[in-house]
């Protein structure tokens, strides 16, 4: 069904971090330096970011947040955004149940023209009910969407990319499971992943503990055997460090989005820090 264009924020400022850091040296890892900071409201860009390229325009940072939802999303029972992602001027944004009984997720795809379509998908039955739908990542061939859960998984989950994959109707409907990426280590509450290159994830994990990987709230590197096709592939996780844990308030920060804009080289992810600082998020920008 055709939606109303969902209201948005972009941002563009960014700021220059006066001390770089890096994540990764080893020749199979990438190494990430970060080059710039800004925040943004934690109301409207709390749960994720993505650059959106619309023809003959220029590019602009769309964030989401509880604040972003429409009204109408709401009364439907989508009451939680996951981290989004966008391309060729389509934005795909991952929706979650918020009513009492948990029983789907949701894909929202906006077009470049401003139409929204919904793309609904029941959860099978190893899918945790818990942000059923974290985030999305679209394939750069536009053909696929990989998403998991706010858990502990040692697998991602694949749909065709609906719109951009003709073999789902063009106005909405159902989405249905078409494979699964079989990780060779578990990953643990992943909240964003946007992929880098046809075989490469980059994802933030908002894991709390070191026992999976050497620091808590990591940023991993995940790598597919062969680009998705529709089919089961394995792939290899690496963790490339912790995310940045920067602020004046004591706590517990929260790993949040993941951008990967392929026009710039710029990656970018989001870290919640604790309260009471935790009304602003801050938005880290990476480059190799």
């Amino acid at each position: 069904m055709i939606r109303g264009v969902a209201a948005v924020l972009f941002a563009a400022m960014l700021t220059t971090v006066a001390a770089p850091a890096a994540l990764a040296n080893d020749a199979h890892h990438e190494s990430w330096h970060v080059v710039d900071k800004t925040t943004v409201p934690a109301a409207v860009g709390g749960e994720g970011v993505a650059t959106v390229r619309l023809p003959g325009q220029p590019a602009k940072l769309y964030y989401t947040a509880g604040n972003t939802i429409p009204a109408n999303l709401k009364a439907e029972g989508w009451g939680h955004i996951g981290d989004s992602d966008s391309l060729h001027g389509y934005v795909f944004d991952p929706y979650q149940q918020t009513t009492a009984t948990i029983t789907q997720k949701m894909m929202l795809v906006t077009t470049p023209t401003g139409q929204q379509y919904e793309y609904a998908h029941t959860l099978g039955p190893d899918e945790v009910v818990a942000n059923s739908n974290a985030y999305t990542a679209v394939t750069p061939d536009g053909q696929w969407l990989v998403s998991s859960e706010l858990a502990q998984v040692d697998r991602l989950l694949v749909w065709p990319a609906p719109i951009l994959n003709n073999s789902l109707p063009a106005g909405g409907g159902t989405l249905p499971l078409a494979a699964k990426v079989l990780l060779d280590k578990p990953v643990r509450n992943l909240q964003g992943c946007d992929f880098v290159s046809s075989t490469r994830l980059i994802c933030a994990s908002d894991d709390s503990n070191n026992d999976l990987y050497p620091t808590s709230k990591p940023l991993l590197q995940i790598d597919l055997q062969h680009p998705l096709r529709g089919k089961d592939v394995k792939a290899h996780v690496t963790s490339l460090g912790q995310l940045p844990l920067a602020s004046t308030c004591v706590g517990a920060y929260t790993a949040e989005g993941v951008d990967y804009d392929a026009v710039t080289g710029e990656l970018r992810v989001e870290v919640l820090p604790p309260s009471p600082c935790n009304t602003d998020i801050a938005v880290y920008t990476y480059r190799r």
